[in-house]
């Protein structure tokens, strides 16, 4: 009996702790409901989709190079006799360099100098012996003439025999002679007459020997060909060197203005023009921003100065070359640098902070919007780079639609939400980034004019190289 007995206490207690515990539970879940009833939805903030122009800042990687390189190379043989500049100093284009030794120039011009003056008494000589053929050819054509005048008074004497056939013979003989004598005195002259134009060419070759000893002379002074900043001396005084030598003996460097040389896929340069023939984007300028191996920002910003028309084969680049000023020297040929270009503007686009965008497991982007019935849909959006911290939006969005910006990672599809503008700042205005996320970066102003391409490249983005999506 007490066996039993204590069966039935354990089993009415067994079943009585069942039935409050089934009460229990139910109270709880009664409670949880009517506690989800009461829950309020949740708060995010949005910003509406306005539509601007963007400029589309790209980065690239680069080297300077110098605007203008001269080796200097002696145009003459010699010892160099003295360096005249200082290694490593600013010239000025026709400074003296380095003297050559003179003396081999000095006795060449000298040697010059007198076969001018020797080729010049051989005209003179010849232009005498010209004189005296002239006279002498005067001569025998007085005496021709009185000779034909004799045979021709003599021919009608011995028509009439009045004088003897041998008078007349004589005569012709004299008449002949005369003529002969007259030849002879012409072909002096033509003589003559060459020996003065040989003198002539022989004193313009004498000159012209005296005019190289000259330039000899003169280039025994090397000078700068170019203004800039000289190298290493390649020589010092005494060394041997020659005309048109393979060693220059100093390079001399242009600096201001100097290139920086840039290089772009040619893949993306495709795209470029892609999106520029298809009306997508518009030409953008051609200021461009230099930043340093330190990290700063060049001062001064450059001018694209060429592109050019070929592809590197080994590289798949575009060379594309930019012009800055260099007045301070602080860039120096061969330094690494990074420019940035704005190379079109995007029109039609929405500023995004990343805080709005969200990756799907496939790498797709998207963002949440609230609809007119204040409940979250997921919009696939395009993103085409970023403009100072912020997501370049190009499809996949609508004007005035609501924009989760903060609150996002707390929400879900069709979950019905509370939509508040984003929190103003202290400039009065709704962040662009939309909190901590939004990195401070400012937003492009609602219904502000599109910037033309210079304003667009005096704010390029910071990178254009695209953030990690931040999670919501």
């Amino acid at each position: 009996m007490n066996h039993r007995y204590l069966a039935l206490m354990i089993a009415a207690t067994l079943f009585g702790s069942g039935v409050l515990l089934t009460g229990c539970d139910k109270k709880d879940e009664s409670a949880d409901a009517a506690a989800a009833q009461q829950m309020p939805p949740a708060v995010v903030n949005v910003m509406p989709v306005t539509f601007q122009t963007v400029p589309q800042v790209q980065t690239f990687s680069g080297r300077t190079t110098a605007y203008q390189t001269a080796d200097v190379r002696p145009q003459v043989n010699g010892i160099i006799d003295e360096v005249l500049f200082r290694e490593g100093s600013e010239v000025k284009k026709g400074q003296p360099l380095y003297r050559i030794n003179t003396d081999n120039y000095n006795s060449s011009i000298e040697g010059g100098k007198a076969t001018v003056e020797q080729a010049k008494a051989s005209l003179i000589t010849a232009q005498a012996n010209y004189n005296n053929a002239v006279a002498e050819l005067n001569s025998r054509q007085a005496t021709l003439a009185q000779a034909q005048s004799d045979l021709s008074r003599l021919k009608g004497l011995v028509e009439i025999n009045a004088i003897s056939a041998q008078q007349y013979d004589q005569a012709q003989t004299a008449y002949r002679t005369a003529q002969a004598a007259v030849q002879s005195a012409q072909a002096s002259i033509a003589q003559s007459q060459a020996g003065i134009e040989s003198a002539k060419a022989n004193i313009t070759a004498a000159q012209s020997g005296l005019n190289a000893s000259q330039l000899d002379l003169s280039r025994t002074i090397v000078r700068a060909p170019i203004s800039g900043r000289t190298d290493r001396s390649a020589v010092t005084a005494g060394a041997l060197v020659s005309a048109g030598q393979a060693t220059p003996l100093v390079t001399i460097s242009q600096l201001s203005p100097i290139y920086v040389d840039i290089s772009q896929s040619s893949s993306e340069l495709l795209k470029l023009r892609q999106q520029l023939a298809s009306g997508k984007a518009q030409a953008g300028g051609n200021s461009v921003e230099l930043v340093l191996e330190d990290g700063s920002t060049y001062p001064a910003r450059g001018e694209l100065a060429l592109a050019e028309a070929k592809v590197d084969e080994s590289t798949g680049a575009v060379t594309l070359r930019a012009l800055f000023p260099n007045n301070s020297s602080l860039l120096l040929p061969g330094m690494y640098v990074t420019a940035r270009l704005t190379q079109s503007l995007i029109s039609n686009a929405v500023l995004l902070p990343q805080s709005a965008i969200t990756r799907t497991p496939k790498g797709e982007t998207q963002v949440y919007i609230v609809d007119a019935n204040n409940k979250i849909q997921v919009r696939p959006v395009t993103v085409n780079g970023t403009y100072n911290g912020n997501w370049i939006i190009t499809d996949g969005l609508k004007v005035d639609e609501k924009v989760v910006i903060i609150g996002g990672s707390k929400v879900k599809p069709d979950q019905e939400v509370v939509a508040k503008p984003l929190p103003a700042t202290e400039g009065g205005q709704a962040p662009a980034g939309g909190g901590a996320s939004a990195q401070g970066a400012k937003p492009a102003q609602s219904g502000a004019a599109p910037k033309t391409p210079q304003q667009a490249a005096d704010k390029p983005a910071a990178d254009s190289k695209k953030p990690a999506a931040a999670s919501n």
